[in-house]
């Protein structure tokens, strides 16, 4: 299995249309925007908990669902909001949801890590690190078995890449021959420690050779890049080749959670990051220098975005709280 070297899509960039444009610049500054609302509701002790926030990872899961079609799904991680604005679920409820809220997607029981919606394929939302790539892989195995020709996203982080469970369901997922997408969100450092110190090996994706599994490397920071893989890798699937890995090469601005100061890295990384490869500002600069859209537009879908997210917030300040009977529902016994 050679090795693919991380897609450019530069190349790429000049066969987009305004609108796919647009509507990545959109969809990407929406969760970058939520997610730092939800940063404020935090600080100001609505959202209990933990809390992971996603800035800085917009352009894998925007990049992905324009490579999805409809009653695909996708599981991941804790650090979910951005996958579940990516899918199409309302601000509203996903932020409801973080502040423990009835109008939330789980009622109010679930929070930040734990929230699904069944019309939207969203399975979750795990907290235990990696318990979600088994799950993913049972998702595709339901799919292939009712032969409907869907494929599951299952993301996960490159400190979950180190456990074992990983491994078991890759031998199981390409002995089936299962239509999943395993994404490997490499931002770099797991809960705080860097990849370099934790991982021997130069990639995490090769590691699926072991198996038969066939993968690439892409530059999470560029939603075209990302796009393109994500449809080699679906177009896998389909096509009953069996799994597929995608090591997205990404990086969190924020701590791993709200409660990491993040003192493992220098504030001139992060912000040479932020300033060579951002990825919203890597769109907004195609759309700017294309002649497809103006400041003052962009300024337009800025204030729409935030009208947006503020109306979230204040939805989920007025739903009130779940009431004890719900202690009772969505339970075996």
């Amino acid at each position: 299995m050679a090795a693919k070297k991380i897609a450019d899509a530069g190349s790429a960039s000049a066969n987009v249309a305004a609108p796919e444009l647009t509507s990545f610049y959109r969809d990407m500054l929406l969760i970058r925007r939520f997610e730092e609302k939800a940063g404020q509701l935090y600080g100001m002790g609505l959202i209990g908990g933990f809390c992971h926030l996603y800035i800085g990872q917009e352009a894998v899961v925007v990049g992905l669902e324009a490579a999805a079609e409809p009653g695909d799904k996708r599981i991941t991680s804790y650090r979910d909001h951005g996958h579940m604005l990516a899918c199409g679920m309302d601000a509203k409820g996903v932020m409801a949801e973080l502040t423990g809220r009835e109008g939330g997607y789980s009622k109010g029981k679930g929070g930040s890590m734990h929230m699904f919606s069944k019309e939207k394929h969203f399975y979750g939302g795990h907290g235990i690190v990696a318990a979600q790539v088994p799950l993913g892989a049972g998702l595709a195995f339901a799919d292939k078995y009712l032969e409907n020709g869907r494929v599951t996203f299952t993301y996960f982080g490159d400190g979950a890449a180190n456990q074992g469970q990983v491994y078991e369901t890759y031998n199981m997922a390409e002995l089936w021959m299962l239509p999943v997408v395993f994404v490997i969100e490499n931002n770099q450092y797991a809960m705080g420690t860097s990849v370099k110190r934790s991982t021997k090996s130069k990639t995490l994706w090769e590691r699926g050779a072991a198996y038969g599994i066939e993968g690439e490397e892409v530059d999470g920071m560029d939603v075209l890049a990302v796009k393109a893989a994500g449809q080699r890798a679906v177009a896998h699937c389909r096509s009953g080749n069996g799994p597929y890995i995608l090591e997205v090469k990404t990086y969190r601005y924020r701590g791993h959670s709200m409660s990491d100061p993040a003192k493992y890295r220098t504030r001139e990384e992060v912000q040479k990051v932020k300033d060579e490869r951002d990825p919203i500002e890597q769109v907004r600069q195609m759309l700017l220098v294309g002649g497809h859209a103006s400041e003052d537009d962009l300024k337009t879908i800025d204030r729409e975005i935030k009208e947006v997210v503020n109306a979230a917030a204040e939805f989920a300040k007025e739903s009130p709280e779940p009431s004890l009977e719900e202690l009772w529902t969505d339970i075996y016994a």
